[in-house]
């Protein structure tokens, strides 16, 4: 054989270790590693094709863990003004003036047992008008027990604390929102008249509370409704008994459980119903808000087309790289086949050379992906406007599952696109190749 030299010449020298080895893996691996490729066109079009696949994952990454946090933090937002699931009674309607029920039902133990719950909580509520000597306003008075959850406006609050609530005396304290604050011109320790209406009374009744603290969730909806005090005032407002409550508030652990445990605690009030008590049904938080939550699942369909045009634009640049690459290795691909090699080892080569430079793309593009969620994610560096997007700051969820996904899925039909375009390879002879300039 002629050819003794070069590239080929190291390959034939060698010959005892390619023959235990993968023949294709190997020369890839050789042309992968080369540092000395003059041939500077086709480096600048792979650089291209590297940069697009980087880039894109990179985006990918960013698109899926900017819209799950954005998701996340709308969803959380809502379920601390309502929980997962509230429970009241069957005849109450959708507005806030509710029937009552007795707190002390006979199904509770069992439904703090439940698999998947998390906490119960009893809650009241009583609509009513914020009136100061220039402003008004309406709103709503939620009042809420000593088994109150704080920890979502604890992690909201911007002035002031939470106040203190208890079975035996009723605190005046209430926990008002940025906004109201901002609209009736109040501040921690200002008195708030509250104007409300009863169906028993024939004129308006008037409570002075005094604001204990100021949230803010960035959703203007909720923080210019919602006015949190002492559940018995509440109570005294509807002239209840002191065991009546509006419903209870039910917290899951895991929100894609929500329709599941829905069911069940409807399944529950039912079964005790029968025993001639009083029927309460679950109203879950999405069926409570769905123009919301509607909303939210809206982003879901966006992020596929993100997702879908970014890696068809990735994959056409990793397919113009590699024809690019056999236009350039004709001469060698001439030469595997006058030595013997077929087609299919061959395209071999070159499919696993793509392998390694979308490898090398994606490991850049992780790096950058990663990265840019971890500084936004610890130093808050994009800000969002609050009044459009509801949110201070663009949120971050990164899980671990979504990048193996994004990784699989991108090296995965990145490859399988390369398939058709190394069928190319079989229709170069050895006479006209090996000739091939």
């Amino acid at each position: 054989m002629a050819i003794r030299h070069g590239f080929f010449g190291y390959i034939y020298a060698k010959q005892e270790v390619v023959s235990k080895l993968n023949f294709a893996l190997f020369i890839a691996r050789r042309i992968f590693s080369d540092r000395d490729n003059k041939k500077k066109f086709s480096r600048s079009i792979i650089s291209f094709a590297l940069f697009g696949i980087a880039f894109g994952l990179m985006l990918m990454i960013l698109s899926v863990a900017i819209v799950t946090g954005f998701k996340n933090e709308i969803r959380n937002k809502v379920i601390g003004f309502g929980s997962h699931i509230q429970l009241v009674n069957f005849d109450s309607n959708s507005s806030f003036e509710t029937v009552p029920v007795s707190k002390h039902q006979p199904w509770m133990e069992r439904l703090t047992s439940m698999e998947g719950v998390r906490h119960v909580e009893v809650f009241a509520t009583k609509p009513g008008i914020i009136k100061t000597d220039e402003e008004m306003m309406g709103m709503v008075l939620k009042g809420v027990g000593p088994d109150f959850d704080w920890r979502f406006f604890q992690e909201n609050l911007v002035a002031g604390s939470v106040f203190s609530v208890s079975d035996s005396v009723a605190t005046d304290k209430v926990l008002i929102s940025k906004k109201v604050a901002s609209l009736m011109k109040l501040s921690v320790g200002s008195p708030v008249y509250c104007y409300f209406l009863n169906d028993q009374a024939t004129g308006q009744r008037m409570r002075k509370f005094s604001v204990s603290g100021i949230y803010q969730s960035s959703l203007e909806e909720f923080d210019r409704l919602f006015v949190l005090a002492d559940i018995q005032q509440v109570r005294k407002l509807n002239n209840w008994q002191p065991d009546m409550v509006s419903g209870f508030e039910i917290a899951i652990r895991n929100f894609d459980q929500l329709d599941e445990i829905t069911k069940k605690v409807k399944g529950l009030t039912i079964h005790y119903a029968e025993q001639d008590s009083l029927l309460l049904r679950p109203v879950s938080i999405t069926s409570k808000y769905p123009q919301i939550f509607d909303w939210l699942n809206l982003l879901d369909m966006n992020v596929w087309i993100i997702l879908t045009l970014i890696i068809l634009v990735a994959g056409f640049n990793m397919v113009s790289g590699l024809l690019i690459l056999i236009l350039e290795r004709t001469s060698m691909i001439g030469t595997l086949k006058a030595v013997g090699s077929n087609n299919q080892s061959i395209r071999r080569v070159f499919l696993y050379l793509s392998f390694f430079l979308i490898g090398r793309g994606m490991l850049w593009g992780n790096i950058a992906g990663i990265g840019i969620c971890l500084l936004q994610s610890y130093f808050g560096i994009f800000r969002l406007d609050p009044a459009s997007y509801y949110l201070e700051y663009v949120p971050i969820n990164l899980k671990l599952a979504d990048l193996l996904l994004l990784n699989a899925g991108t090296l995965l039909i990145t490859f399988l696109m390369l398939i058709v375009p190394s069928w190319y390879i079989s229709r170069i002879s050895p006479d006209k190749a090996i000739r091939f300039d």
